[in-house]
C-alpha cells in the first residue's frame, strides 16, 4: 500500500519546539512516529511504542536527549535502547524501539520509513522553504480523510481548476475554462517523479486576483511542476502580460514569481496529513501578496477536501464500480502508474498495468 524505502514529511520543522512538553505524534505510511528535540537541536524520531506494553511514547515526558514512558517510567534515548526500568536492576535485551532516520531540510522534516541502510538524503524532494531569503514562503496544513491516492491523482490533474476551483484559484469565464480543459503539456518522466510543463494564454488572472486588476487584463501562466514519489508536488508558477504571442516563451512583462510548495502524507489508508506553502520571489513581492497566496491555498484545498472525502466514501463503498476514463485521466493515470511500479519492486513482484486501474481505492 505505501512505499516504505522513501522520506516521508513530518510536517514544518516550527512544529517540533524545545518546548518541554513539544513531544509530537504522527502516522505515517500506517507507522506510529513520536518526534522531539534533544537540547542540541537535533530531532529524534522514533517509534511511538513502548517494547513493554505498546503505550504511546508521545504520552510520555523529555528527559535530557531521552524520552520517558509514563506508564511504567521505562526511559529510552535518542537510539531506541531501554537505558532505565524503574524497580527493576536489569534490562531486557528486547527492551527498545525502533528508530528512523531524519533530516530537516528547507523547513520541513523527512523520516525515512525504510531500512534505515538505505535513507539516502539525495532522496529528499527539492522544494523552497520559508526559511529562504530569496522567498517569501508562507506555510499551511490541513488534515483530509481520504485515501493519499485520490490527492495523488487530484494533484497530477489540473483540469479540474475549471469546475472545483472557479471561484478561487481558477476562473468562471470562458476564456479560462477552456483553456485548463484544453491542457497542452510537455512531460518528462523520471525514476520517481514527473515533470509537467504548460502555458495558458491570454486569460483573465484567477478569480482570487481579479480585484487587483483592471477588467482587460490579460496574462500568460506558466506552469512547471514537479511531481515525486511517494508525493510531493512542487510548482514554478510565474505570470506575464499577455502580448498576443500563441507560440513559445512568454515575452510580456513578468509580474509574479511564485512556488509553492506541497508534501501529500498518507496517515493510512483512509487520511492524509497536506502540507503546504505558497509565495512570491522577494524582489517582486508587495505588502500582503504571499499572505494572499497562502490564504487561497487554504480556501482551495478545503474545496478539494469536500470533493475527495465525499469520493473516498463513494469509493470505499463499492470498490469494484466501474469507472469510466476520460481524456483527463491521463496525467492521475501517469503518476499512479510509476507509484505501482516502486510498489511492485519493493514487493518483489511484477508491476502488472491492470493494477492501476484499480489505483484509487
Amino acid at each position: 500500500m505505501f512505499v516504505r524505502n522513501a522520506w516521508y514529511c513530518a510536517g514544518w520543522d516550527y512544529m517540533v519546539t524545545q518546548g518541554r512538553n513539544s513531544i509530537v505524534a504522527r502516522q505515517l505510511a500506517g507507522e506510529r512516529v513520536v518526534l522531539y528535540r534533544k537540547p542540541s537541536g537535533e530531532i529524534v524520531a522514533m517509534e511511538d511504542r513502548c517494547p513493554h506494553r505498546q503505550a504511546a511514547l508521545s504520552l510520555g515526558a523529555k528527559e535530557g536527549d531521552s524520552l520517558r514512558c509514563m506508564y511504567h517510567g521505562m526511559k529510552f534515548g535518542p537510539d531506541g535502547q531501554c537505558t532505565e526500568v524503574p524497580g527493576q536492576a536489569s534490562i531486557p535485551a528486547r527492551a527498545c524501539t525502533r528508530v528512523f532516520p531524519v533530516v530537516e531540510r528547507d523547513n520541513w522534516i523527512w523520516v525515512w520509513m525504510g531500512v534505515a541502510e538505505k535513507a539516502d538524503v539525495a532522496l529528499i524532494p527539492f522544494a523552497i522553504g520559508p526559511g529562504d531569503p530569496a522567498w517569501r514562503i508562507k506555510t499551511s496544513h490541513m488534515h483530509v480523510d481520504a485515501n493519499y491516492r485520490l490527492e495523488i491523482a487530484n494533484l497530477a490533474d489540473l483540469s479540474h481548476l475549471a469546475w472545483v476551483h472557479q471561484k478561487s484559484l481558477g476562473g468562471d469565464d470562458a476564456e479560462t475554462r477552456h483553456q485548463y480543459t484544453h491542457i497542452k503539456s510537455k512531460v518528462t518522466t523520471g525514476e520517481r517523479a514527473i515533470r509537467t510543463e504548460y502555458l495558458i494564454r491570454a486569460v483573465p488572472p484567477p478569480n482570487f486576483l481579479r480585484h487587483l486588476f483592471p477588467a482587460e487584463a490579460r496574462f500568460d501562466l506558466s506552469f512547471d511542476i514537479t511531481h515525486t514519489l511517494p508525493c510531493t508536488w512542487v510548482l514554478h508558477f510565474q505570470a506575464f502580460v499577455a502580448n498576443g504571442a500563441s507560440e513559445g516563451a512568454p515575452t510580456g512583462a513578468l509580474i509574479a514569481d511564485t512556488y509553492t510548495c506541497q508534501a501529500v502524507v498518507p496517515n493510512n489508508a483512509d487520511s492524509v496529513e497536506y502540507y503546504f506553502s505558497w509565495g512570491s520571489r522577494a524582489d517582486l513581492e508587495f505588502p500582503g501578496l504571499s499572505d494572499l497566496l497562502r490564504d487561497v491555498l487554504d480556501i482551495a484545498f478545503l474545496e478539494d477536501r469536500h470533493v475527495l472525502e465525499a469520493q473516498h466514501i463513494r469509493m470505499k463503498e463499492k470498490s469494484n464500480f466501474p469507472m469510466v476514463s476520460i481524456l483527463h485521466d491521463a496525467g492521475p493515470s501517469r503518476m499512479l502508474r510509476l507509484l505501482d511500479e516502486v510498489l511492485a519492486g519493493e514487493a518483489g513482484s511484477a508491476f502488472r498495468p491492470a493494477d492501476t486501474e484499480a489505483a484509487l481505492t
